[in-house]
């Protein structure tokens, strides 16, 4: 497979960026481990809320759309799927839970792969479970409508092969443990989009194998906090770094640095949620002081909801309070009306944190 080959993977350089944020996550993942054992009840508060905004957010990537109490109710078991987008966030649903309660007894082969495929539209009459038949193509459709092919993924025919070959790959390189997990992990994922191997559901079956390894290799933030929900709150970075690191794939020439920066920005992203989410519900900060973070993680404008997803602790009237007091003191503005309504950022102060 291309980015496991021996001579792509000599050849990794990694930039001064990427160092820190390898050393940074290992300190994440030591914390993590420390508030496994002191704060049971407090990660078992953020989980619920998690499998609801990855379920909603890696659908809605793909443009499969349904209300969020909708989502909340199918997540929850309190509603059965009524039309194809709520068949696939069942699915979605279904996957996820697979994950969270038995990734230690999952390994990772083709079949898992094509399981989580089936799964993922086993609600649905779409043919799943089966790598691709006909070619496919990674398009983007501009704002004038023409289509722009980003990226032409392996043929349907070569499939099955690069496939084994990637699997086979990953394995073997896992278990010489000659490279740290988390050069593997963004290369697996890296690689499998570019074979793109089913007709449909990639970017998804793409997510749940990020979880799945990230959990494997240690890292189990994805469990309380929704990496889905990051990606997509970074959509065009996401797909940006995908375009550039793919440039030259088939001939092993490809430049990674700028998905593995990608990739471990999420995480530490995702990690400094989790430790502020934890630390309110074990009563440490002020509920102000949360919503401030959350609202420094925001790069685009974000509604009430958003806050309340990130502050589940915090009530609606609270934010609505904090969220006055910061636009009278010039931090933020609000932009639009009604349901519409959203604030943003005004960088007031020389664009330091809100005090």
């Amino acid at each position: 497979m291309k980015s496991f080959d021996p001579g792509f993977l000599r050849n990794i350089r990694f930039t001064p960026e990427t160092t820190g944020q390898l050393r940074a996550l290992g300190e994440f993942k030591g914390r993590e481990e420390l508030y496994r054992k002191q704060s049971p009840e407090a990660l078992e508060k953020l989980l619920e809320n998690a499998v609801i905004q990855s379920t909603q957010s890696s659908n809605r990537i793909e443009g499969v759309i349904a209300s969020e109490k909708r989502i909340t109710a199918i997540v929850k078991s309190k509603a059965e799927p009524r039309n194809r987008s709520e068949q696939e966030i069942a699915g979605y649903r279904d996957v996820l839970n697979l994950i969270h309660q038995s990734n230690p007894d999952i390994p990772i082969t083709e079949n898992v792969i094509l399981q989580f495929h089936s799964m993922l539209f086993r609600y649905t009459t779409i043919k799943s479970g089966t790598w691709k038949k006909m070619e496919n193509e990674i398009v983007e459709i501009r704002p004038d409508g023409t289509r722009y092919v980003r990226f032409k993924p392996v043929s349907a025919f070569e499939t099955p092969r690069y496939m084994n070959e990637l699997v086979t790959s990953y394995i073997s390189l896992t278990d010489k443990q000659e490279y740290d997990s988390l050069i593997l992990i963004p290369l697996f994922i890296l690689d499998f989009l570019c074979v793109h191997p089913f007709g449909d559901g990639n970017g998804r079956v793409g997510r749940l194998l990020t979880l799945l390894l990230l959990y494997k290799a240690g890292y189990g933030v994805g469990k309380y906090i929704s990496l889905e929900r990051i990606i997509e709150e970074s959509k065009e970075g996401y797909y940006t770094t995908l375009q550039n690191s793919s440039g030259a794939w088939y001939d092993g020439r490809h430049n990674i640095e700028p998905w593995l920066s990608y990739f471990y920005g999420t995480l530490i992203r995702a990690y400094k949620e989790f430790e502020s989410s934890v630390g309110l519900i074990r009563g440490k900060g002020s509920k102000t002081d949360l919503v401030i973070a959350a609202i420094e993680r925001f790069v685009v404008p974000f509604s009430i909801s958003d806050i309340e997803k990130s502050c589940p602790n915090v009530s609606r009237d609270m934010v609505r309070k904090i969220l006055r007091d910061l636009r009278d003191q010039g931090h933020i503005k609000a932009v639009g009306r009604g349901k519409a309504a959203h604030w943003q950022k005004t960088g007031a102060n020389g664009g330091n944190k809100p005090s």
